[in-house]
């Protein structure tokens, strides 16, 4: 049960990284914000994304054993 809530965990937090990722450019045109948000925005969006892998990793490697 565990593994089911971590593995939930993560998946979350990949489609919130991609949205984030995706909607990046259109959030920082309306809110008239400086490119290095945007920036700042799929920097945050890829930090997700590698903590992401490196749990799913984790999950995989626990229930190979």
């Amino acid at each position: 049960m565990e593994y089911a809530r971590q593995g939930r965990i993560a998946a979350v937090v990949i489609a919130s990284a991609g949205v984030l990722a995706m909607l990046a450019p259109w959030i920082v045109a309306r809110l008239g914000l400086a490119p290095k948000y945007e920036i700042l925005m799929y920097l945050v969006s890829m930090a997700a994304f590698i903590w992401s892998l490196v749990v799913t990793l984790r999950i995989w490697q626990k229930t190979r054993q």
